[in-house]
């Protein structure tokens, strides 16, 4: 088994609510992410789904230090990336790439590809200045796009191509990590194909490790190893691939898995519906985050957090029914 290239431990995200007026004063937090702790062995996909909210986005952001945590640790190669110095940080940033959800606003409009590609390069000092555009063009090859596509601007590119620039943006400073966030949520079934098959390969040829934020189970079950499901800021189950669809244990885990659809019309699964929508997270409910919306809740649910308990084969639930 391969040793752990990220660690996260405990991690706390809080975004404070505050008034407004002459003097502005806190009133309340928004638990976009409540204590989760998770680890990401090299060379392995690790996905993370949920609802929209779930807090799956603010955990990347987070890992990469685009948002400040308020709690917790965040370990990268066994280097803890909120206690170490500006230099390191800096030396460690290019091994560590963000692919965005939506391509087009992670672009700047004004800046042609080749330069919004080339230019983590110079200012990361990984290359002479002559050497940027072949660079440039070498990566653009592998992400699948021609040799012209260097000079255009982001608005002259379909949707699909867009992301392909997002990976080649990110792959250009040959990282370990990368934090794919919902890649393909926005395009079409046939493009999302092709972007899954270019991850898969770029992993095969170069060892890569994602951290996979998706809420299509379909996707993350073609493409992730291990899987993580996230509920209102809380993880409340992680397992490999083949455990958490095969033998589902959190009730949330198996609704989730009952809305994915079977491609074959005279095959039905049960689905479970889930009653009332998710609750607000600057409120969350005592207890058990789902007890809300969970049809087996006891009252144990409703009065005591449960812990995340390994149940066998590092199959981990956060469940008082389990």
């Amino acid at each position: 088994m391969s040793e752990a290239l990220v660690e996260v431990n405990h991690l706390k995200k809080y975004f404070p609510i505050t008034t407004t007026g002459l003097f502005t004063r806190t009133i309340g937090q928004v638990k976009a992410v409540d204590n989760i702790s998770f680890r990401i062995r090299a060379g392995e996909t690790f996905g993370l789904v949920g609802e929209s909210g779930s807090g799956k986005s603010t955990v990347g952001r987070t890992m990469v230090r685009l948002t400040d945590k308020t709690d917790g640790e965040i370990k990268f190669k066994g280097i803890d990336l909120y206690n170490t110095s500006h230099a390191e940080l800096r030396e460690l940033r290019p091994k560590m790439q963000l692919i965005f959800q939506d391509p087009y606003s992670s672009l700047n409009p004004r800046v042609r590809v080749g330069d919004a590609i080339g230019e983590a390069l110079l200012d990361h000092g990984l290359v002479h200045k002559s050497e940027v555009r072949d660079s440039v063009l070498e990566t653009l090859a592998l992400c699948g796009l021609s040799s012209y596509h260097i000079d255009k601007f982001p608005h002259e590119f379909s949707g699909g191509q867009r992301q392909r620039i997002g990976i080649a943006r990110a792959l250009i400073l040959k990282p370990e990590l990368i934090i794919a966030d919902e890649p393909v949520s926005a395009l079409d079934v046939s493009i999302q194909a092709q972007i899954i098959n270019l991850f898969r390969s770029l992993q095969e040829e170069r060892g890569l490790t994602y951290l996979f934020i998706s809420h299509d189970l379909s996707v993350v079950e073609h493409l992730c190893s291990r899987i993580g499901v996230m509920y209102l800021g809380s993880m409340m189950e992680t397992a490999s691939r083949d455990d958490l669809f095969r033998n589902p244990q959190h009730p949330y885990t198996k609704a989730l898995l009952s809305a994915i659809p079977i491609p074959i019309p005279k095959l039905k699964r049960e689905r479970i519906v889930l009653r009332g929508d998710i609750p607000n997270p600057a409120n969350p409910p005592s207890g058990c985050k789902f007890h809300t919306r969970c049809p087996y809740a006891l009252e144990l649910c409703k009065q005591q957090i449960p812990e995340l308990r390994n149940v066998g084969s590092d199959h981990y639930v956060a469940c008082h029914l389990v």
